[in-house]
């Protein structure tokens, strides 16, 4: 037999009559492929439904197996088909569970009725118990309208659920704190924001997630305004936070003095405004940046930063290159000065490639497949929680983005995602800088 390398699970709907998984598998086999796993999902009256794992040469292969079981006629027909990915999605990946076992009668009336009566008249007493006798002080709503989901676009809210799943999985993972996506099916913001008011009571902060240019900055603006919970954009500010942490190791490892550099943005969309503002919150007083829209370019003078019309004078009056487009290859080698830091952190595919950039005289030069989201946001929201923060501002932003440069090892860009200890100290960072600032006002 050939060499095969590629495994799908079909989801197979068999009809429950002897002899049928016989007959399935000597048309898997004579179709070309090798079977792996069988699992049984469900059993009904007139068929059954089973994950079976197969192995193929190649897609050709695979769709005619799978046209193959469907010509068996008679009740046999393949659901979907996955692979290793969309298998760990299958069912979701979360699940609402209870903190406390309920066993017997007694545990019934202590969690539920009438034992939850008095809980209820406490909160209506002093709202702010519900802080403590309920989920609301740990929990934060995960907001799409699906207009800007991963690269895709706007694909909608319900195609962008796996990404909030996602988000929910790493708040738990690395903060404790119960994510709850919340899909909005409309893009008016007007309707979002009104939403996100209206729901706001349940949750102590607001992650807004893949919401479009640029009707995310008003819907963004006009919450943070509106609501006395913390909200955060992760496209704009999660990715800022990271980017600003990047360029703060890059600068080190170059010998650069990040504050006195002349930093460019190239791309000027939600994330590239957003690292334009980090960085001269964090004290960058140069900051040039390029778009091809001139909104956007007036928004960045709005902001305090010097628009520049041409790609090329930008890199030639940068000592930092920072580019967020989603072009690949837009960066050409020619432009690239002596001593350039170049971070290109478009994925899959970067502006300019790093061995390019290094090769054409940049000191450093990275691409964004380690810059992840994941190191900002999942601290920055459990300190603003710890602290009852009514915020998430510039100073907490800075301070996550200095807590996670200080925590990547010498020769890297960042640190693990995955390192928890990072995570914690960046909750830890937040906290206190939330507290200072909250006993500041009270003095003040």
């Amino acid at each position: 037999m050939g060499h095969k390398n590629l495994i799908r699970t079909l989801m197979i709907e068999i009809p429950s009559v002897p002899g049928s998984l016989g007959k399935l598998a000597t048309t898997i086999g004579l179709a070309g492929g090798d079977i792996g796993e069988i699992e049984t999902v469900q059993v009904g009256p007139a068929s059954t439904l089973r994950n079976i794992t197969v192995n193929v040469e190649n897609e050709s292969k695979l769709t005619g197996l799978i046209d193959d079981i469907n010509d068996l006629g008679d009740g046999f027909k393949v659901r979907t088909v996955s692979d290793d990915a969309l298998l760990a999605h299958t069912g979701g990946k979360i699940h609402m569970t209870s903190k406390m076992p309920i066993r017997s009668l007694a545990d019934l009336r202590r969690v539920y009725t009438p034992g939850v009566a008095n809980v209820c008249r406490a909160i209506e007493e002093d709202p702010s118990k519900a802080r403590i006798y309920t989920s609301i002080g740990n929990s934060v709503a995960i907001v799409t309208d699906g207009t800007a989901i991963l690269g895709l676009g706007d694909i909608g809210p319900v195609a962008g659920m796996p990404v909030m799943e996602g988000k929910a999985a790493l708040f738990d993972q690395f903060a404790g704190i119960s994510g709850v996506p919340i899909l909005l099916n409309t893009k008016d913001p007007d309707e979002i924001v009104q939403t996100v008011k209206n729901i706001s009571v349940g949750f102590s902060g607001i992650l807004l997630e893949d919401i479009g240019s640029p009707h995310c900055f008003e819907v963004e603006e006009r919450l943070m305004k509106e609501l006395d919970i913390p909200v955060m954009h992760d496209d704009q500010h999660g990715t800022a936070v990271v980017t600003l942490a990047a360029a703060i190791s890059a600068c080190k490892s170059a010998g650069v003095d990040l504050k006195e550099a002349r930093v460019g943005q190239i791309g000027l969309g939600a994330a590239g405004l957003a690292i334009s503002r980090l960085l001269m919150a964090y004290g960058v007083k140069t900051m040039l940046g390029a778009d091809k829209s001139t909104k956007a370019k007036e928004l960045l003078k709005h902001y305090g930063g010097q628009p520049i019309d041409s790609l090329e004078e930008l890199m030639e009056g940068s000592d930092i290159v920072i580019s967020t487009t989603g072009v690949p290859g837009l960066i050409k080698k020619e432009w690239v000065q002596q001593g350039q830091v170049i971070l290109a952190l478009s994925n899959p595919k970067p502006e300019i490639e790093r061995e390019d950039a290094l090769e054409a005289g940049a000191a450093f030069a990275a691409d964004g497949r380690i810059v992840n989201n994941v190191l900002g946001f999942p601290g920055i929201f459990r300190g603003a929680l710890n602290a009852q923060a009514k915020e998430i501002n510039y100073q907490m932003l800075v301070t996550a983005a200095e807590t996670i440069a200080a925590c990547t090892k010498e020769g890297d860009l960042v640190p693990h995602p995955l390192d928890p200890n990072v995570h914690k100290m960046v909750a830890q960072e937040v906290e206190n800088v939330a507290v200072r600032m909250a006993l500041e006002k009270i003095r003040n």
